[in-house]
């Protein structure tokens, strides 16, 4: 890529900096817009990009936006065809982050969802690591809850939704963790920040069920189909109380940004012996070779650019 880049933007691609929303739009007054997450990764050998399971994570997208009273003239089909269009527009050769959002385009005041212009706009960046000690991080239990979907749906990526997430994250890392867990309504484990969580404990890998107001991450199914078909583990999903967290053998995160981010340490207490342990190592492994297109028997979830 050289030069400025490109973004879909009400109908079309155009340059990043024509991709422009107004003050008063409902969507920054509000926050009512839903996006995705999603990226491409630039396998060096082949001299390909591959976008990861495109589909899936627009079907969670339109999912989102119908939560929010969202209407837009597009399938997962369609939605795939302009992230390839606008990803080849540029010509990226590395790995990269696409955030399509769907959002309430009209100006004026007045708290609703219904009787609003949706509009569609995806832009893409540059992207490395999202969590820099995601080999070795040190976490703490927020002080702060984890949204309930009777408040904000949980299972949708709504942007309002994420100042949650912020209070998070931002009080974890002032305090000197990496990350934070999150604990829901109940008392149970939930989330990371912005990231699910799994445990091992005698050899079972474990991890919040989707009805413990967890986000259904995409990248959470494709780490549980690996540990099952590749690794062998069983999967259990079941609600986390806070006390199994300290005597787990092994904790990790997962997202489409942070990807497998291995925790080392909760509150000042060892996770296991305190470093990497060799399933979340192997998972890592796995999923590396997968999002870049080197494991054929997963190319499916694959798209290549």
């Amino acid at each position: 890529m050289t030069g400025e880049s490109h973004a879909f933007f009400e109908g079309k691609i155009v340059p990043f900096s024509e991709a422009k929303v107004s003050i008063a739009s409902h969507a920054f007054l509000y926050g009512t817009s839903v996006f995705g997450g999603m990226r491409a990764y630039w396998n060096e050998e082949r001299k390909k990009l591959f976008a990861f399971r495109p589909f899936d994570h627009f079907r969670r997208l339109l999912n989102s936006a119908r939560m929010l009273h969202m209407q837009v003239n597009h399938d997962e089909e369609s939605l795939t065809q302009i992230l390839l269009d606008l990803l080849r527009t540029d010509n990226w050769q590395r790995d990269v982050y696409m955030r399509p959002t769907i959002y309430k385009a009209d100006i004026g005041i007045g708290v609703r969802l219904h009787d609003l212009r949706d509009e569609l706009s995806i832009f893409v960046l540059p992207f490395d690591k999202y969590v820099k000690n995601d080999t070795n991080a040190h976490v703490t239990f927020s002080s702060w809850r984890r949204i309930d979907d009777n408040v904000i749906p949980a299972r949708a990526k709504v942007a309002g939704a994420y100042a949650n997430s912020a209070l998070i994250k931002t009080d974890a890392n002032l305090s000197g963790f990496d990350e934070a867990l999150v604990l829901d309504h109940n008392g149970h484990v939930s989330e990371g920040s912005a990231m699910n969580i799994f445990m091992l404990r005698d050899g079972v890998l474990v991890t919040p069920p989707i009805t413990d107001n967890i986000l259904e991450g995409i990248t959470r199914r494709s780490i549980i189909e690996l540990a099952q078909k590749e690794l062998g583990l069983q999967v259990v999903e079941r609600s986390i109380d806070r006390t199994e967290v300290f005597i787990s053998q092994e904790m990790f995160m997962t997202g489409t940004a942070a990807q497998v981010v291995v925790v080392t340490k909760v509150d000042h207490r060892p996770i296991g012996r305190g470093e990497m342990g060799p399933v979340a190592s192997k998972l890592r492994e796995l999923f590396d070779d997968v999002v870049r297109g080197k494991n054929p028997k997963y190319a499916h979830w694959n798209t290549v650019v």
